[in-house]
């Protein structure tokens, strides 16, 4: 069935279209054990806060592409930019100077903390982290990494190599030398560094490991750590980099200044890929000897630096920072109350901003509270390394209105579960 350009479709071609889309990824992709039933719902549009499948049932999208949709869906002025930028130069010529992407650096460098000023821009997240454990081992000479138990970094194999979870790393071994100490705990860093180590890369907040906040003295302690011990901190803000815990970054609720920052999800405006590691002068400068010691064909495009640039200028234009604080703050006060209502499901309520984990008694029943969400129409998702903790991670635009709305779902949801 050819769609292109069919948003109003009947009834009939509706149900052609969902019983293609199945096939299709039962047949051609099936990124799952078991097929996709026939009457899996599809996805169709998307705007603000809402998501819509083939058939028209609206969603509150609580889980907001993982933290790519900080903007929301569809940011009309992300749009704009990058349309108008696909009507003047789609990709670059990898030869001249393109006026997107230095625009964009720029913007980055304006609002990222302390001297961090070089960018190199990249396509994901997992290749953000990539790139900044090769800057450390060229810039340090080093080869070992220190990383932390239940931590997420990317699957490809670098990125794969600090990830905090075995079930994930146990069948690509042997991967780059990394230790793994628990999170939180600084003097565990601290007595895991050797000669060897080039770096440590931390997550300000845990995502993927059950938004997991640290204490507040941990980020400055292993900054002093590494500052002493003569190694580099990298900071993973892939998720939570760009207002989405109520800071312009994570690292800025404790003031610390990494050496290396991974930036990703919500650098794309919603709209095209995008990422990058960045980075200071001194630090950058590592590649100065061969500019060709890391590259990347798509990473600078002017598309993609197009939505960098206008979804840092939206953060600012629409305060989109404090709004996180203000509806991370509504929101979670509102999951605390049903925390007091629920206490045998409910086992905390977590997070910062927009970034916020519910832990429920195990996964299994978090598994059926995330359905028992989506019969209601609300996206929200199990953490990856922790799947009893629902992340809720809406866009930061979502107004109080949608997270009543959610809240009221959210009980309904938990009043049947406490029935099962």
């Amino acid at each position: 069935m050819n769609f292109d350009g069919t948003d109003d479709l009947t009834p009939e071609q509706q149900e052609k279209l969902i019983a293609q889309t199945v096939n299709d990824f039962n047949q051609y992709l099936n990124r799952w054990p078991e097929p996709w039933p026939v009457d899996t719902v599809v996805e169709w549009s998307g705007e603000g806060c809402l998501i819509r499948d083939v058939r028209g049932r609206e969603f509150i999208d609580c889980l907001g592409g993982f933290g790519i949709f900080a903007l929301g869906h569809r940011h009309p002025k992300v749009i704009a930019a990058v349309k108008a930028q696909m009507d003047r130069l789609a990709l670059h010529s990898q030869w001249m100077l393109n006026p997107r992407s230095a625009d964009a650096a720029r913007r980055l460098a304006e609002i990222t903390p302390g001297d961090l000023r070089k960018t190199f821009w990249c396509s994901t997240g997992t290749e953000a982290v990539e790139g900044a454990l090769k800057l450390a081992r060229l810039y340090t000479g080093k080869h070992k990494f220190i990383s932390t138990i239940n931590s997420f970094h990317g699957k490809t194999l670098g990125s794969l190599s600090v990830k905090g979870r075995d079930v994930f790393r146990a069948p690509f071994l042997r991967l780059l030398d990394a230790a793994f100490v628990p999170y939180g705990d600084a003097a565990a860093i601290d007595a895991a560094i050797d000669s060897h180590t080039a770096g440590v890369i931390l997550e300000p907040i845990q995502g993927e490991g059950g938004v997991i906040v640290p204490p507040d003295d941990y980020l400055p302690a292993v900054r002093q750590i590494c500052s002493r011990r003569g190694v580099l901190m990298l900071l993973d803000e892939v998720q939570t980099g760009l207002g989405r815990t109520g800071e312009m970054f994570g690292c800025n609720h404790s003031g610390v200044v990494p050496d290396i920052m991974s930036l990703g999800k919500a650098m794309s405006g919603g709209v095209i890929p995008c990422a990058a590691f960045h980075t200071t002068d001194e630090i950058f400068n590592s590649f100065h000897p061969n500019p060709f010691y890391h590259t990347s064909t798509f990473g600078a495009n002017p598309m993609a630096t197009t939505a960098a640039a206008t979804t840092i200028r939206t953060l600012q234009e629409e305060n989109l920072v404090q709004r996180s604080k203000e509806m991370g703050d509504y929101f979670r006060a509102g999951l605390k109350q049903l925390h007091e209502l629920f206490p045998d499901v409910i086992r905390d309520v977590r997070g910062r901003g927009l970034l916020i984990g519910v832990e429920i008694v195990d996964a299994k029943v978090g598994e059926s509270l995330a359905a028992q969400m989506f019969k209601r129409n609300v996206l929200v998702a199990y953490t990856l390394n922790k799947p009893e903790v629902i992340r809720i991670e809406p866009p930061l635009i979502i107004t109080r209105e949608l997270i009543d709305l959610a809240l009221a779902r959210f009980e309904d949801s938990l009043r049947e579960v406490s029935r099962q």
